[in-house]
């Protein structure tokens, strides 16, 4: 297919540079930061928190987005380095996984590799993206792994945080308006269920064709307007019993779910959105579900960030994830 032609083939690991991690040092006892406590990853390191970034512009691009997202791994790691340390085991940096010019489908899998790998040492991998086409490698990355441990038919519960669906048809051309249809084509030919629910989609910003594909799929949904104080509990409930119903649970929090004034560092602003202090409520119970095995962050666009807000809002929930 024309549109998917790739025009430069490499997909590279960029040199892990820790000078990033910088801030403040206070001379109080327990005043450590996250730029005091990260360390590089070694093949022998304990198990822990490894943060791998995903510089990609090449899914919103062919997406016709504003492309950016590609910074936006050093963004937010600039962003984490000054919060406080609160964790009792070990994080590391991972390093970058690089798309050259439009090469997403080779990075794509190199990130499933080295993902494939972290879970194998029993890290929990945190993905710093990038566009949303980083959903379709970080997928890839935890079914690679399920299969190499054996299992059959594992129930992958998928919860998306997100305005879009990102459930477009790929057979036209793959970016990051697709991956979560890429992912459900590779359940169905691996013979595996394909759980997937959407919390925060716009439904002025998604057509009728993809509303309708998102329920033949039996998508669960919940609208950017059902997130209410009110409401809160109810979906806390239905996304519990989601949970119950999934062996593993791979999350994905794509930032143009919140509001503008909150994030206004992504490919497509949100026009109305759903704040963070909704999201994080939901997100805690994710983290502590014990099933939480991959997650990842998507759409940081600094070169449309206001006061670096995008970003900071992004390392806030990676410390949340992380605790």
């Amino acid at each position: 297919m024309a549109n998917n032609t790739v025009t430069n083939t490499n997909a590279t690991d960029t040199a892990l540079d820790m000078s990033v991690w910088a801030g403040r040092t206070d001379p109080e006892p327990n005043s450590e930061r996250w730029h005091q406590k990260i360390q590089p990853l070694s093949q022998t390191a304990a198990p822990g928190c490894a943060l791998l970034g995903f510089e990609s512009d090449a899914g919103v691009a062919r997406n016709q987005g504003r492309i950016g997202a590609a910074k936006g791994p050093a963004a937010l790691r600039k962003a984490l380095a000054p919060l406080a340390w609160h964790r009792t085991g070990p994080a590391y940096d991972a390093g970058n996984v690089r798309c050259e010019g439009d090469a997403l489908e080779a990075a794509q899998q190199k990130l499933a590799d080295q993902l494939s790998a972290l879970l194998e040492a029993e890290h929990f991998p945190i993905v710093l993206g990038g566009g949303h086409e980083v959903a379709y490698g970080s997928w890839l990355g935890l079914a690679q792994h399920l299969a190499n441990k054996g299992e059959r038919a594992p129930r992958i519960g998928i919860i998306n945080f997100d305005a879009h669906f990102d459930l477009r048809d790929p057979s036209h051309v793959r970016s990051s308006g697709t991956p979560f249809t890429q992912i459900a084509d590779q359940c169905a030919q691996r013979g595996w269920p394909f759980r997937y629910a959407c919390l925060g989609v716009s439904r002025a910003a998604n057509t009728r064709a993809l509303f309708h594909r998102a329920a033949e799929l039996g998508v669960m949904i919940r609208e950017d307007r059902d997130f209410q104080p009110a409401y809160l509990e109810r979906i806390q409930r239905d996304l519990e019993r989601f949970m119950v119903r999934c062996d593993h649970l791979y999350l994905s929090i794509d930032l143009d779910v919140l509001p503008t004034g909150e994030a206004p560092g992504v490919s497509a602003p949100a026009a109305r959105g759903v704040s963070l202090s909704l999201l994080e409520p939901l997100i805690e119970i994710i983290r502590d579900s014990g099933k939480l095995r991959l997650a990842d962050l998507a759409e940081l666009n600094p070169d449309h960030d206001i006061d670096s807000r995008t970003a900071r809002t992004a390392a806030r929930l990676v410390f949340q994830l992380s605790q």
